[in-house]
């Protein structure tokens, strides 16, 4: 049977290839560690569930706008407004079942075969995949570890060309945990001003920050209007499998990313949407306490890694992941995603999961109690010496 050729050039978030994989070996009585897979291990406030049950109750199981609930895109565009400090209503908002489908359709919109599309690398897979995907060019831009991961903004000035229609970023970032200052969104916002650009702000992680202030790009004059806000409740509230996320960008854009909800998935869950007012509107306190604790397990994991011979940890200022430097070790990244695994029983992620430039590095999850973390780390270090080379 004849399958359409775009499909080839999806990719995948190979998490879920590690986590199937764990999983298989837990079935046959290992004992494995996760820190692969990129969620918040805590539970979804109670408010929030509690929410969730009343409007089941109360019948919110039917169709609905396919941008979203009225209410719910005021309560974003308030929380958008207050946070960002820049002004957003409701019209701008599109609603989603999670984050994810704001890049596709955000693409879809915006990209096409022959024009171009910067993005991160190392990076969430599923920039290059959807970029791919749509038929456009993917252009990467390094982060270097010797840039705290950040990306170099005069590069970036010379990737632009009269093909390029839109930038991703993503600050705080997975898989590095870096976080763009303030000059680097500046140089970034005159990059796409100058050049008539759009921007992809993924900023699922601006909750979750520890020794930076987290800065969007939307503050620079000229830049709500061509920029695309992308945010969900997965991180901040713990509500991975809730599947509930949005986007924020000019009118529109908004009408165009709306047809394609319409053409997809028709709507977002009503019950979950009166859930996530109560995320927004309610108490901030289990989220507040999430990052703190998160904070606590940073610091854990990195001096861990760093007490490892042969691997360096750079400590990261935002999201839940450490991406340590294993050059060293003298072997590549897949294999020692696959030593830690079948070896000692970690679930990790090889660099290259998140593109070519994170060769020599790896992604290690601390969403994860810090007994199970310092037991990780006793394993890896453990492992080490039966390494095949």
């Amino acid at each position: 049977m004849h399958i359409a050729t775009r499909m080839s050039r999806l990719g995948q978030e190979t998490a879920f290839d590690v986590l199937a994989r764990a999983k298989a070996l837990e079935a046959k009585g290992r004992s494995i560690i996760h820190l692969e897979i990129g969620e918040p291990d805590f539970d979804t406030p109670k408010n929030i569930r509690d929410a969730a049950k009343k409007a089941l109750d109360e019948g919110w199981t039917h169709y609905g706008p396919s941008a979203g609930m009225p209410d719910f895109k005021e309560a974003i565009a308030r929380e958008i407004s207050q946070t960002r400090n820049i002004k957003v209503e409701g019209k701008h908002v599109v609603v989603c079942p999670g984050a994810k489908p704001i890049m596709f359709f955000g693409l879809l919109a915006i990209a096409e075969e022959g024009t171009e599309v910067i993005y991160p690398n190392p990076g969430f897979p599923i920039y290059e995949s959807m970029i791919n995907y749509v038929g456009a060019k993917a252009v990467p831009i390094p982060l270097r570890e010797e840039k705290d991961f950040r990306l170099d903004v005069n590069e970036l000035v010379k990737l632009v060309t009269p093909r390029t229609k839109l930038i991703i970023i993503n600050s705080p970032q997975n898989p590095t945990g870096g976080i763009l200052t303030k000059e680097d969104l500046k140089v970034i916002a005159d990059v796409a001003i100058k050049n008539d650009l759009w921007v992809l702000s993924d900023e699922v992680y601006n909750r979750i920050t520890y020794d930076w202030p987290f800065e969007s790009i939307t503050q620079f004059p000229g830049m709500v209007e061509r920029t695309i806000i992308l945010d969900g409740f997965s991180k901040t509230y713990a509500m991975t499998g809730w599947r509930l996320g949005y986007g924020v960008m000019n009118e529109v854009l908004a009408n165009h990313v709306m047809k394609l909800m319409n053409n997809s998935v028709s709507c977002t869950a009503s019950f979950t949407q009166r859930a996530g007012i109560a995320g927004l509107t309610g108490p901030q306190d289990d989220s507040a306490k999430m990052v703190k604790e998160f904070h606590c397990r940073r610091d854990v994991i990195v001096d861990g890694l760093n007490a490892i011979p042969g691997i360096s940890c750079k400590k990261p200022l935002g999201a839940f992941y450490v991406f340590p430097n294993v050059t060293k070790l003298g072997v590549k990244s897949k294999q020692l995603e696959d030593h830690f695994l079948n070896d000692a029983g970690v679930a990790s992620l090889a660099g290259t999961c998140f593109g070519a430039y994170g060769e020599g590095y790896m992604r290690l999850s601390y969403a994860n109690s810090v007994e199970n973390i310092k037991e990780a780390l006793r394993r890896i270090k453990e492992s080490l010496p039966r390494l095949k080379k």
